[in-house]
């Protein structure tokens, strides 16, 4: 579903553990969940800054808990706006498990699309709500960290909180 501009949006900053992270919900769904506003405009330029909205601050408490280890699954509502294949590949995002990973072809064969590998991998770096649908779970065949909106440190310091075992590439933890 794709909101016009007339929704009214709400707006806070959260500081996490990965970062300050931006968030804007309408009343009825996260809409971005972002390091940089800029990356996702449309959902901040008319936002009205309001820490207490209530989805701003229900998301915030579901992002401490996961942070600090308590949570493992979000249940705020969520509203892709994007193309269809990107709102495929954004929605296929939420059915990786915590604490587990999926490769780009992985994700491309889920949506019907194998070819897509690149597309949704250019899906994933434009996901306008980030941790909650996972793209940081998503890493290259060889198990390489690959491109993620918070950078690639905070994709590395997410996998390991959900699955510290996780053996990582860490040929490109230094790049």
């Amino acid at each position: 579903m794709n909101s016009t501009n007339s929704t009214q949006h709400f707006a806070t900053t959260l500081d996490s553990p990965v970062g300050a992270l931006s968030l804007a919900a309408t009343d009825h769904a996260l809409v971005a969940l972002v390091w940089r506003r800029e990356s996702h405009a449309a959902a901040f330029e008319l936002a009205v800054e309001s820490p207490t909205h209530p989805l701003l601050r229900e998301t915030a408490r579901q992002l401490h808990e996961y942070f600090a280890g308590s949570r493992r699954k979000f249940d705020v509502p969520l509203e892709f706006r994007g193309t269809d294949f990107q709102r495929r590949a954004w929605s296929a995002l939420l059915s990786i498990p915590y604490g587990e990973t999926r490769t780009y072809r992985q994700m491309a064969e889920q949506i019907g699309n194998p070819a897509a590998v690149r597309a949704v991998g250019a899906a994933n770096g434009r996901n306008p709500i980030s941790i909650i649908a996972p793209c940081h779970r998503v890493i290259g065949m060889n198990g390489d960290l690959t491109g993620f909106g918070g950078g690639l440190d905070a994709k590395a310091r997410l996998l390991s909180l959900e699955a510290p075992q996780l053996q990582l590439n860490s040929q490109t933890m230094a790049g």
